[in-house]
């Protein structure tokens, strides 16, 4: 009886063992196959992102500037790689990052349930709200919100974008009219085409200062405030791990907020942009 208690006993413990290698195997396995591991061996950092401003934007030579491109090229530098931007339409970012073409999303994208049932956010680095832009000539006699729920209005918003969806629900039976490009966007406002347009702040308020004998804001309201994350593809929990511990160091030194403030508290950066 003895022979089989120590013959069971080691069994168990080879099984232990053997299951012990077999995690670590696997372990190894993910960690080799994340795309942290991926970068460090490229040594570049692939960022899918699309212009928007102050998130990113071309400068008076073309170059990209922004809170974003801060962010990315931080990261980048933090992690001793370089940073290529790839410029990505909005209603097309998240596939193209399921797809490969870039290693994460940086591009002030809103943490929500539909997304997340495609890609894994990692913790809030921004939080923002929507903000309204309304012609004047066109609008300034309809009141809000309920003036705007009308087969009258048209409203303007950038393709796949949060502010598309709040429209489609809060205003349906408005005209919407969606475009690829966010200055597609402001243009159709400025221009009479559309009633108002609906977009992450500070760009309504930005463009509002800039044009008060064309365009104004009918209503102050915070509206959809929401987080912004990092999108990264799903199973690859050291990716998820390393990008939510580096939002976290750089919060708590204060270089995050210290760059929203810059781009987001004013415009001292004007100067740098194309009018």
């Amino acid at each position: 009886m003895r022979f089989f208690r120590t013959l069971a006993l080691a069994a168990s413990t080879a099984l232990a063992l053997g299951s012990g290698a077999v995690a670590q195997d696997t372990q190894s396995a993910l960690s080799q196959d994340s795309v942290i591991e991926q970068i460090k061996r490229a040594g570049v950092l692939k960022v899918g992102m699309s212009t928007f401003v102050p998130w990113a934007m071309r400068n008076t030579d073309g170059e990209l500037i922004g809170f974003e491109i801060d962010v990315a090229t931080k990261l980048a530098e933090d992690m001793g790689v370089e940073v290529e931007f790839v410029p990505t339409a909005w209603d097309g970012i998240i596939p193209a990052l399921i797809a490969g073409k870039f290693d994460v999303i940086i591009g002030g994208m809103s943490i929500t349930p539909q997304r997340n049932l495609t890609v894994n956010f990692t913790q809030p680095y921004a939080r923002s709200s929507l903000g309204v832009m309304a012609h004047i000539g066109e609008s300034e006699d309809i009141a809000w919100p309920e003036g705007y729920n009308s087969t009258d209005v048209t409203f303007a918003c950038r393709r796949g974008g949060s502010p598309c969806e709040y429209l489609k629900e809060t205003f349906p039976k408005a005209t919407l009219r969606q475009f690829d490009d966010q200055n597609q966007v402001i243009q159709e406002v400025l221009n009479g085409n559309a009633n108002a347009m609906v977009s992450s702040q500070p760009l309504p308020s930005f463009i509002i200062y800039d044009n008060p004998e064309v365009v104004f804001a009918p209503t102050d309201e915070l509206i959809e405030a929401s987080s912004e994350g990092f999108a990264v593809r799903k199973g690859d929990p050291d990716a998820l791990n390393f990008f939510n511990n580096w939002i976290l160091v750089r919060t708590q030194d204060g270089w995050l907020k210290e760059r929203h403030d810059y781009w987001f508290g004013g415009r001292p950066w004007a100067d740098q942009v194309p009018e």
